[in-house]
């Protein structure tokens, strides 16, 4: 988790907990006056328009007053949905079985973008199954991850 993300996450925690929910996860995208900090919520029963209102209306209010991000940037609160990001190890233990799809910091034998079953985790290793090859990537060598979801017929 990058420095900044961690910040917020130390900061925001505590609401979204404090309201019933999981904060899944953060991402803050640097782009100028694009930028954009995505707040993800989780929740067993599921997350409504409603939920991600109440929360974003909160957490606006504790950045107001805390001021983490300088210059100007959109608030957006969302579930994870169904291609999750996968932010932590224990988010890759919970879709172990699951089809990810990784996108590497640094390049693994030429190529940064993987797509197979989640194998596990093994320390702080996940372990991804690729046409018939296992590949151990350290999770902090791992930019972006996310759920591929599975459609029945």
């Amino acid at each position: 988790m990058a420095t900044k993300d961690a910040a917020l996450h130390t900061l925001i925690d505590p609401v979204v907990t404090a309201m019933g929910f999981e904060l899944w996860g953060i991402d803050y995208l640097s782009q100028g006056k694009h930028s954009r900090l995505v707040i993800y919520i989780d929740h067993e029963d599921g997350v409504s328009v409603d939920d991600c209102a109440d929360i974003s209306r909160q957490i606006s209010a504790l950045l107001d007053v805390e001021d983490p991000i300088h210059g100007e940037y959109r608030l957006e609160v969302s579930s994870p949905g169904m291609d999750r990001p996968l932010f932590t190890l224990d988010h890759f233990s919970r879709y172990r079985g699951h089809e990810v799809a990784l996108k590497l910091r640094a390049p693994f034998e030429g190529r940064r973008k993987f797509q197979g079953l989640l194998a596990g985790v093994e320390g702080d290793e996940v372990l991804v199954q690729v046409d018939g090859e296992e590949y151990c990537f350290p999770v902090d060598g791992i930019d972006q991850a996310r759920v591929v979801p599975r459609f029945e017929d």
